[in-house]
């Protein structure tokens, strides 16, 4: 009774347009496809849910990403967040992380977790630094194993085998270090060992660049020119990788197959038009369910008690022409409108478990 008293208070309260501050320090570059598909996604999500957000872009610049978070550590009173949300990437997280500490900021991780390494030195969240609350990532194997598989499955569909009589790929992935990337590799390379008929025939890095990727596509094929299967690391690499097929007299969705992951418009128009052959996304929505479990901590529910604070979720779709059309009427605008109060449990009571996947907002 208490409960729902205080939430019906809140909700006609003038204060719930901005119940508290969040920062997050996105990596991208401000005009990068990816990275402003997930700064408008938090948008959204700030938007419903009374989120006072402010988003800097470090450019993908990893001294930018330190120097960022000492500015805002630096900040006194009201300037300074409730929140910092990061998302380290190139070895950066050590030195955020001591940065945010030394100041008493409170810390969340999206998309790119804890690695390993970083694990055993500093232990996880809530251990030997208490104020890091946390961490949301997508489940990147998915994205790498159903790309993979649903090149495979059309290359056998097409019998696109080699003379030895093997069907072969290349990949060119994100870069050699990002959780994210990494991850994806792992799962595409889960894909080739447990099918005999599949053969990798390198695996190189495009350092998440569409102009990378197009040099390394054309150098690929000119090294092995029986491949027919071209996996990326991102839809940029992949879009990059079909304009070099192309200049090669290939037809990307032809004679050669092409996947990527994320979901910037002009790679759903390339699964519409049958010219990329896989396409997995979601995943970018990753800061926008970032800030749902914040807003629900922010008011008492703790994702520790039934989460835990290490969250991995799959995340990805795999788009057909279909959901990809699908997907650019629903979030075509630069903000989507998306009710996110539906998915907090401190805003729906009888929630027991968070969902956190793209399919249920491309639900009519």
């Amino acid at each position: 009774m208490f409960r729902t008293c205080l939430l019906t208070l809140l909700l006609l309260s003038p204060a719930f347009a901005w119940a508290f501050s969040v920062t997050f320090i996105n990596p991208g570059k401000h005009d990068e496809t990816y990275w402003v598909d997930a700064a408008n996604g938090m948008r959204s999500a700030a938007n419903s849910l009374g989120i006072d957000l402010e988003i800097l872009f470090a450019e993908r610049d990893p001294v930018r990403q330190i120097q960022l978070t000492s500015a805002v550590a630096a900040r006194e009173g009201s300037d300074r967040p409730d929140y910092l949300l990061l998302s380290v990437e190139k070895g950066t997280f050590a030195e955020q992380l001591r940065i945010a500490d030394g100041a008493g900021l409170k810390v969340f991780l999206a998309y790119n977790g804890l690695l390993d390494e970083e694990r055993a030195r500093f232990g996880g969240p809530r251990e030997q630094y208490k104020g890091l609350l946390g961490s949301l990532i997508p489940s990147a194997e998915s994205a790498g194993e159903m790309t993979a598989q649903a090149l495979l499955d059309e290359a056998r569909r097409r019998g696109l085998q080699a003379d030895d009589g093997k069907i072969h790929l290349v990949a060119i992935s994100g870069d050699r270090s990002t959780d994210s990337s990494i991850r994806r590799n792992e799962g595409m390379l889960s894909v080739v060992d447990a099918n005999e008929d599949l053969v990798l025939d390198q695996l190189v890095h495009a350092d998440w660049s569409r102009d990378i990727g197009k040099l390394k596509a054309a150098q690929l094929h000119e090294r092995y020119p029986d491949t027919t299967l071209f996996w990326s690391g991102s839809d940029l690499i992949a879009l990059g990788a079909m304009e070099a097929l192309r200049e090669r007299g290939l037809r990307p969705g032809g004679d050669v197959l092409v996947s990527g992951v994320n979901t910037s418009v002009e790679a759903m128009n390339a699964v519409i038009r049958g010219e990329m052959t896989a396409l997995a996304g979601g995943h970018y929505m990753t800061g926008a369910w970032s800030l749902v479990l914040l807003y629900d901590y922010h008011h008492g529910i703790d994702f520790a008690e039934t989460e835990g604070v290490e969250m991995q979720r799959s995340m990805f779709t795999l788009f057909t022409p279909e959901l990809a059309a699908r997907f650019l009427e629903c979030f075509g605008a630069s903000i989507p409108k998306v009710d996110f109060t539906r998915y907090s449990k401190f805003l729906n009571p009888d929630m027991t478990r968070y969902q956190f996947d793209i399919g249920q907002l491309l639900e009519p």
